[in-house]
């Protein structure tokens, strides 16, 4: 339990014991001031979301992308930004572009020794992730910027944590575990505080859902509010209300949560009741490679692959996706030609010699080597014959996938566990055998070949991401897998709007007086850094640059 005569002196009060409320503690502790955290979850969930992520992390121009021979620049990357955002509203978008003008900068120049000054390291390996569309103007990745984490989401969270739980021994932060906010106290036409409900103790493990059990209530005020609650990725009900259906098509009957039951977005409602301005509501990330997690950690728990550019990607009917729907490259356009279908997944067919070396599994947890910062087994399981040992195990148990010597075989167990349509397997195929033959020479008309033959150039992906070009039906490569593909919940890319302050806005667009917004709750940024598009890596980005704004602002502007 908090301790009150602590609480009654709190210069602020943080809403979410998440990476961006840590992140924002952190700076109000380097400036001396006195921060009361209060969450929903017990203290095993420190960190919140970000615990679980693969530590992925958007940088520019940096020392790991010059060595491996990456020309990258501010201009370029905002040049990509920009045209990934495709920022379109004047009042909602009117902070998202200012704060993606100031991400990218940061990105650019002080993110990198932000982090490292504070002993977070990356691996000498970027990945390109979200590789996009067309056209160099367009939605994209023009190089790789994906730098990994070495100890992935739980390292990130470290080198916040530990300062923060410092401030704590040293009496400047104070948590109240446990504690649910129901309401900001406006007085004055400031917020001034909040009110909530104190909810009963668990032990239970980080992830685990949780109680809703109330047992008391509360009441803390102090000289301003952050709110970093996160978005509303395992809230299906509210994702369903916001779903983009116009743009996208019909929301998915079925979808798996890549997020924990605590991430609910209630505070979104509660503080649009106070008087703070919600844009980019209808703006959401959600993957297309979601696979059910055959050993699940929270409810409807999922899990995102992370594919090379190889597998040959069908939709429910059997039909291969068109460009630039290839695995990684352009997520809504994916999304877009799924639903299109009238069903809400699609298939993988890959061989062996595919998922050895281009399935990655995004989460901490599926990636024990990098997660436990070990070199010695982090060199053995990447570079050893086979599988990552993760990928193997849902090769083996997972309920979506299925894996036979041949193509007849294969197209019989993908019809076993289809939610719609039966496969036609002369149709799969005839459209397998046209892209294999165009594998026999080093160019070729197929789109897909192409961007692999593209992707090869980069030293990175040769010689650890793409596999070598083969055909699909070679005995040699096999066996044949195919991989029945959900649509995964995640991010929210709008929210409450902010300033370059992360102070939150009101409708009319002024700055609400005591009320400050960082991470997913607020877009990243301003209610839509992102705009309708990510870029990959940028949403840990997005909760550390929000947070350190919000933190630095108000120990800077405090009395």
């Amino acid at each position: 339990m908090p301790d009150p005569a602590f609480a009654a002196e709190a210069d602020v009060i943080v809403v979410g014991a998440g990476l961006a409320g840590l992140v924002a503690t952190h700076e109000l502790v380097k400036a001396g001031r006195k921060v009361h955290v209060l969450d929903q979850e017990n203290r095993n969930n420190l960190g919140g979301q970000a615990f679980w992520s693969l530590g992925g992390l958007f940088m520019v121009d940096t020392p790991e992308q010059r060595r491996l021979g990456i020309k990258d620049s501010y201009e370029l990357a905002l040049q990509d930004w920009l045209g990934s955002a495709g920022f379109d509203r004047d009042d909602e978008d009117l902070w998202g572009r200012r704060w993606a003008e100031a991400y990218v900068r940061f990105a650019t120049t002080e993110k990198r020794d932000y982090l490292h000054e504070l002993g977070l390291r990356v691996t000498p390996l970027i990945s390109w992730a979200e590789r996009g569309g067309t056209f160099a103007d367009g939605h994209g990745n023009s190089v790789p910027r994906f730098h990994l984490t070495w100890g992935t989401g739980p390292e990130v969270v470290r080198v916040f944590a530990e300062p923060v739980l410092e401030g704590e021994r040293k009496g400047l932060v104070s948590f109240g575990f446990r504690h649910r906010v129901d309401e900001l106290i406006v007085e004055d036409d400031a917020v001034v505080g909040v009110r909530g409900s104190v909810l009963e103790e668990t032990e239970l493990e980080r992830g685990k859902a949780s109680s809703r059990n109330v047992v008391g209530e509360f009441e803390f005020r102090a000289k301003a509010v952050i709110v970093t609650s996160g978005g509303i990725g395992h809230n299906h009900e509210l994702i369903r209300r916001n779903w983009p259906t116009e743009r996208l098509g019909k929301c998915p009957e079925t979808m798996i949560s890549g997020v924990p039951a605590h991430v609910d977005g209630r505070m979104l409602a509660i503080t649009e009741a106070a008087g703070g301005a919600i844009v980019n509501r209808d703006r959401m990330w959600h993957y297309t490679e979601g696979i059910n997690n055959w050993s699940p950690i929270w409810p409807d728990h999922g899990i995102r692959i992370i594919p090379g550019p190889s597998s040959l990607w069908f939709d429910a009917n059997g039909k291969r996706l068109p460009a630039p729907c290839f695995p990684g490259f352009d997520t809504i356009s994916t999304m877009k030609e799924i639903l299109a279908t009238g069903y809400d997944y699609s298939w993988f067919v890959l061989t062996q010699s595919i998922i050895e070396k281009e399935f990655a599994l995004s989460g901490s947890e599926q990636n024990p080597d990098i997660t436990g910062k070990d070199l010695k087994f982090t060199l053995k399981s990447r570079l050893a014959h086979g599988a990552p040992g993760p990928v193997e195990a849902f090769k083996q148990h997972g309920v979506d996938f299925v894996v036979a010597d041949n193509l007849r075989e294969l197209v019989a167990g993908m019809n076993k566990i289809a939610r719609g349509p039966q496969l036609d397997y002369d149709a799969l195929e005839r459209q397998i055998v046209a892209r294999d033959r165009d594998v026999a020479n080093k160019y070729s008309k197929d789109s897909q070949l192409m961007a692999i033959t593209n992707a090869r150039q980069f030293l990175g992906d040769k010689v650890s991401r793409v596999a070598k070009p083969h055909r699909i039906l070679d005995p040699k490569a096999g066996p044949l897998i195919a991989v029945r593909l959900n649509i995964l919940t995640r991010k929210t890319l709008g929210g409450l709007q902010t300033n370059l302050d992360s102070q939150v806005m009101r409708p009319d667009g002024t700055a609400f007086p005591g009320l400050y917004a960082a991470g997913e709750v607020a877009g990243f940024g301003g209610g839509g850094v992102h705009g309708y598009n990510a870029l990959e890596g940028t949403f840990l980005g997005g909760c550390i640059f929000s947070g350190r704004a919000a933190g630095k602002a108000l120990g800077a502007r405090l009395p």
